[in-house]
């Protein structure tokens, strides 16, 4: 009796791991997806859909250097923009970039994420806690 017990318990167990494997699975893709979608809208005008940029006038995503070396930052760019020269692979880069106020934390995180994943790039992930964090400190 005991051992059958035991065995429900180490089955249930199981079954919640799995489960909780399952759905922050989903939350993953859910935040890719969204994060795509976002990053289509606001993002690819500049920086296109494979995120090469636009020569030397928009600093590519894809394969960018300045992404790992400034993650601390992206939170703020991407929220309150850009408008210092950066070195992006080697190349200089001093147009602009407009913030977009408007996005959540969350969203900001899922572009970021998505970028940091997608066009051969495969940067840690933010977590939320962490783009909240770095937002409180911009400026």
């Amino acid at each position: 009796m005991r051992l059958l017990f035991s065995q429900k318990i180490t089955t249930a167990w199981a079954v919640l791991v799995l489960l909780a494997l399952v759905f922050s699975q989903c939350g993953n893709t859910q935040g890719r997806m969204e994060g795509a979608a976002l990053y289509r809208v606001h993002c690819a005008n500049c920086h296109l859909d494979n995120g090469q940029g636009l020569g030397a006038l928009i600093p590519p995503l894809a394969g960018s250097d300045y992404l790992a070396a400034h993650r601390e930052r992206l939170p703020c760019i991407v929220r309150h923009g850009l408008k210092d020269t950066i070195v992006v692979n080697g190349t200089q880069y001093a147009e602009a970039m407009a913030g977009i106020e408007t996005l959540s934390d969350i969203q900001i995180t899922n572009i970021l994420n998505y970028i940091h994943t997608s066009w051969g790039n495969d940067l840690p992930l933010y977590r939320l806690d962490e783009v909240q964090q770095l937002l409180k400190q911009c400026r």
